[in-house]
Formats: structure tokens, C-alpha cells, sequence
């Protein structure tokens, strides 16, 4: 991991300092709620439909031990929801209820990042000094500006990568935070790095997606894509560069925002984002970026030039950690006195949840907390303070954010596996449905979210409570399942194999269903925007919609084909007429 120096510590503690006394300014009164909105939201802080929200930045999704005690304090000791206010907020919009109330939680994203949803606002400053403590903030998580970089969960371990990126996303995160030409851009802007050759980062779907790679003479360079997006107008992302100097990446992608700061609309919110842009000018667009990159190196003198020396210099912080092999561990005849469902259990959490490692002696290890009555990305405190022991006792004391919403333990030795089932198992975390349908990914929709139209959480959990036989979802195999609560997309239904999308109708909730979508991983083939079934379901019907699209994939399946892979096959016309029959039916049970 990135090891902070002496400038970076200082850096964040004088941005804490900074924030808190904004906010006792603004709590006396001599800092109006319009001044302090853009401060605030520099630093992370949102005002949601029932109490502040906080993003904490988690860069390229590494985080360490002290780290994740860090946000376990956070949940424990300040996001305690307000059960009344919470109520009475439900019953002002028509919504009876909901599925859960958890407390004490942090919610990880599918951009890396983590989130608290229930910080009282004069406790703010303190939450900011306790991240500080551990080098970690809010900086940039909000607002038009160069969010957080994100990257591969399994950057620097993976068996097929090329190039290790998280040197690059460091170099691009120090370059972009509070970068004063960038700070009020059209529109947020969002970067994701990938250097192996399976695309975890789903880098077609970001405003830049960077692939590293290497040309045939073996030069490490940049594949540059441009224009991707999900929301209103869905776009895959273009190629506009296949291979630049690794060292020239800063200034070609000055000249990429510098072109998008320029032209990008700012009438209109809708269209503000860079897709837009590129869409609309197509080779002209890139005519000017080339130009503008030409006019930086010649003019300008190539001030973002990275050098070798700086590169080495970031570099040393992601060298592989020292192990402790000395670490207790379960000898492997003791899995022999596991009963056959133990064994079982065991066998699917090594094929699902375990993934092969760079290093032959290690593996990487997904720790799933999607499970019935907690919501897709939540994790409690103590399943944070569990998952902080976890990564010293079984991962150098480093875990991941995955972009599935999980947390990885990239640095688990083969003979430990055993002990850490073991012991995962205990805590509710070693459940072996990753990558199957209950896997899901989820924003937070209308049950937090002032934007959505719809929730979210309540589609998943009634899905989730279908689908708990183990045995079922192990047959139906690997299936991405996305919920967004509005057309922002914050749960990317779009590039789902199954796509949920919430949207008001005469205020009332309804729900698009999707099929087809990809993310660009190798499962999924290259990315690509799921088509709608047809019209909008009620939230009653989405299960039984569901049903009606997993059983006709059944029934059309050949030789072990995955869902998404049927689909292909077989075309969205069988699987609209299933999803289709499921209202005929409500409406002739209603008449």
C-alpha cells in the first residue's frame, strides 16, 4: 500500500483542520447553509433524505486494518440512525416501511468508496479528525472535479495482468486532488485504471478508462478510452489513444479534461457529462485533445512529465508484504472431520469465493457480506472490527473494495484457506455466492437517496429471501445482478446481466427490468447496455419477474451455459414474452 509522507499527513490533518472551522462557523451562524454547501461537499459531505451523508475517499480500493477500525469506530460511535425522524420521513412520502434499520454501519460502494448515512452534522468535524488519524478523508468524493481513482480489487495480484496500475492511480490521484484548473468542471468526472487483461475496473463504462499494457517491443504505455457512462444516456467509452508513453500520461489526460472543461455543456445537467461531448463531436473531439497534448508538450515544456525516479519512488510502496508464516493454521486433516454439508460448503467457498494469485503459494479471498436482512454493501461495525482481524490474521493486514460491493484479502497463503473459512464462516462472512445471483450490487435508492425515484433495497432483499437454497443458485451459476433506485445509475443496472431500474410514475414506484448488460469482464464479454423487457413492473411483481427470466434460462440452457451466455443464444424475445407473463397473470388474479 501507498505509504503517506510526512507532507501527505500534513496535508489531510490541515484539511480536517480547515473543515472544522467551517462548520463551527456555519453552526454559530456567520457562515450561511449556501457558503458552507460547497465546503462541505469538497470534503465529502452530502445532505441525503434524512441526514447527512459522508463519503470517505478509498483510493484504488485499498485499505488497511487500522484503516477499517477506523471506519467500525465511525459506525459504532456516530452513524446512529434516528428511528423517529426516520419514520416520519417514510410516512411523508407514502412509504410503509422498509427493510431493515440497521445501526451502526458503513455502506461500500461500487466506485471503492465507503459511506455513513446517518452522521449528525455538528459531530462532522470529529468523524473528519478520526480519518485523518489514519490518513483518510472525503477530499474530492463530492462535486464536478476528479473523483476517486479507482481500479482492479485484484491490482498487483492478479494471475493475468500485465502491468501492476496502482503506482499509475497513485501518481493520478496526488495529480488530480485540488488540481486548481479542475475544481469546477462541467460535471463530475470519473477515472478507472486497469493493467490485466480481464477488465475488473469496467473501465468502458468511466469518463477515462486507462488500460495498461505493453507494445510488442515491451514498453509499458496507455490505452486510452474516453466518453463512457451510464445514467440517461448510456455510452461505452471510446478508444482514443491505443498506446501512449506510460510517462506521458499526465499530460495527455490534462488535455483531455482541459478539452471537456472547455466545450462540456454546462446549461444543461443532463447533458454536462464528457460522453456527451464525444458523442456528439466524435473525431473532432479527439482532433482537439491531440492538439491540445501537442500544445502541452512543445509550449508548456511537458510539466506532468513522470519521471523514473518518481515512478520508482511510488512504486516501493506496493512491493509484495513480508508474510507471517508463522501464523497458526488449520492442518488440512482437519477438514476431514467436517461432515459431507461442511465439505460441500467448503468446496463451493474455495470455487467461488477464492481466486488464483500472481503468487503460486497465495490466493485472493473475497469475504461476502451480502446475506438475507442487510443490504447489498453494508457492513456492520463489528463485521468491519471482524473483517480488520481477519486481513492481519490471514492478509498482511490489507483488504479491497471490490466493485461488487465486498471486501478482498489479497495476500492469503494456500495452507491458511482452512483457518480462514473457518473462521469467516463463524463470523457469517464466508458465504459462497460470489458472482451468483444473490451477489448483487445496490445503491441505497429512496430509502436514503434524495434523488432516487424508487428503492432498491426492498427489490433486493425479496430476491434475496427467494433465492436461499445454496443449491439452487450453485445450479443457476453466475449472474450479475444490478439495482439502481434512479436513472443515475449508482447501482449500474445498466451493464447487469439482469438490470433493475426504479422510476416514478404519477408518484408512484415502478421498476424497468434489463437483460444483457456486461461490465466488460470475461464472464460477461465486452461491455454493453442491457435491453428493457418491456414496461414497467410494480415492486410486488419484480420477484416473480425474476423467476419467470431465471426459469426460462433454464429451460433453454445447453451444456452448462451461464445466463448470460443463453441469452445471447437465444435473444431477448423468449425472455420478454416470460417477464410479460407475469403481469398478464397479476392482472387476471386482480380482475
Amino acid at each position: 500500500m501507498y505509504q503517506y509522507t510526512d507532507f501527505d499527513r500534513q496535508f489531510v490533518r490541515n484539511r480536517a483542520a480547515q473543515y472544522r472551522d467551517q462548520l463551527e462557523r456555519n453552526l454559530a451562524g456567520s457562515l450561511t447553509d449556501d457558503d458552507f454547501r460547497p465546503l462541505r461537499l469538497q470534503n465529502g459531505w452530502y445532505v441525503q433524505r434524512y441526514a447527512p451523508m459522508l463519503r470517505v475517499a478509498v483510493p484504488y480500493g485499498e485499505l488497511a486494518s487500522a484503516q477499517l477500525r477506523v471506519l467500525a469506530q465511525i459506525a459504532r460511535e456516530y452513524d446512529q440512525p434516528n428511528a423517529q425522524v426516520y419514520a416520519q420521513a417514510q410516512a411523508a412520502q407514502g412509504l410503509l416501511g422498509t427493510t431493515h434499520m440497521p445501526t451502526g454501519y458503513a455502506h461500500f460502494t461500487t466506485r471503492q468508496n465507503a459511506q455513513f448515512n446517518w452522521i449528525p452534522l455538528e459531530k462532522s468535524a470529529d468523524v473528519m479528525d478520526l480519518l485523518a488519524s489514519v490518513n483518510m478523508h472525503g477530499i474530492q468524493t463530492s462535486g464536478n472535479c476528479i473523483r476517486n481513482i479507482t481500479s482492479d480489487e485484484r491490482a498487483g495480484i492478479a494471475v493475468d495482468e500485465v502491468v501492476d496500475p496502482r503506482p499509475f492511480c497513485e501518481i493520478l490521484r496526488q495529480w488530480s486532488t485540488l488540481h486548481p484548473e479542475f475544481a469546477f468542471l462541467p460535471r463530475k468526472f470519473k477515472i478507472a485504471v486497469s493493467g490485466a487483461q480481464e477488465d475488473r475496473a469496467a473501465t468502458f463504462w468511466h469518463d477515462v478508462g486507462l488500460h495498461v499494457q505493453r507494445n510488442a517491443e515491451g514498453e509499458v504505455g496507455f490505452k486510452v478510452l474516453v466518453g463512457g457512462g451510464m445514467g440517461r444516456t448510456p455510452v461505452i467509452a471510446s478508444t482514443i489513444r491505443s498506446f501512449l508513453p506510460w510517462n506521458q500520461i499526465l499530460n495527455y489526460l490534462e488535455a483531455v479534461v482541459r478539452v471537456y472543461n472547455r466545450w462540456g455543456r454546462r446549461d444543461n445537467i443532463y447533458k454536462a457529462r464528457i460522453k456527451i461531448l464525444v458523442k456528439a463531436e466524435g473525431q473532432r473531439f479527439t482532433d482537439e485533445v491531440e492538439a491540445e497534448y501537442q500544445q502541452i508538450l512543445t509550449l508548456d515544456g511537458a510539466p506532468h512529465t513522470i519521471s523514473q525516479a518518481e515512478l520508482d519512488r511510488v512504486s516501493a510502496s506496493f512491493v509484495p508484504p513480508a508474510l507471517n508464516a508463522g501464523i497458526a493454521t488449520a492442518a488440512p486433516h482437519a477438514l476431514q472431520a467436517l461432515n459431507a454439508d461442511e465439505q460441500l460448503a467448503y468446496a463451493r467457498w474455495l470455487k467461488q469465493n477464492v481466486a488464483a494469485h500472481k503468487n503460486p503459494a497465495l490466493r485472493a479471498v473475497t469475504l461476502s457480506f451480502k446475506r438475507l436482512g442487510q443490504a447489498p454493501g453494508d457492513a456492520t461495525a463489528k463485521q468491519l472490527d471482524i473483517a480488520a482481524d481477519l486481513a492481519d490474521q490471514f492478509s498482511a493486514g490489507e483488504v479491497r473494495v471490490t466493485h461488487d460491493q465486498n471486501l478482498l484479502l489479497p495476500w492469503v497463503n494456500n495452507e491458511q484457506l482452512p483457518a480462514l473459512w473457518a473462521a469467516a464462516r463463524q463470523a457469517g462472512l464466508a458465504n459462497s455466492n460470489i458472482r451468483l445471483l444473490t451477489d448483487m450490487i445496490a445503491c441505497p435508492g429512496g430509502d436514503f437517496c434524495a434523488l432516487a425515484n424508487a428503492r432498491s433495497l426492498p427489490i433486493a432483499e425479496a430476491i434475496t429471501e427467494r433465492y436461499q437454497d445454496m443449491d439452487e443458485l450453485h445450479d443457476l451459476g453466475e449472474i450479475d445482478l444490478h439495482i439502481s433506485g434512479c436513472i443515475n445509475s449508482c447501482g449500474h443496472h445498466h451493464s447487469g446481466h439482469i438490470g433493475i431500474l426504479g422510476v416514478d410514475k404519477d408518484g408512484k414506484e415502478w421498476y424497468q427490468v434489463s437483460l444483457g448488460g456486461s461490465d466488460g469482464s470475461t464472464l460477461s464479454g465486452a461491455s454493453v447496455a442491457g435491453k428493457v423487457v418491456g414496461p414497467s413492473f410494480g415492486a410486488a411483481e419484480v420477484p416473480d419477474v425474476i423467476e419467470a427470466l431465471l426459469d426460462t434460462y433454464r429451460s433453454e440452457r445447453q451444456n452448462g451455459e451461464t445466463f448470460i451466455a443463453t441469452f445471447k443464444r437465444v435473444g431477448i424475445d423468449t425472455y420478454k414474452a416470460a417477464a410479460n407473463q407475469v403481469r398478464h397473470s397479476a392482472a387476471a388474479e386482480f380482475a
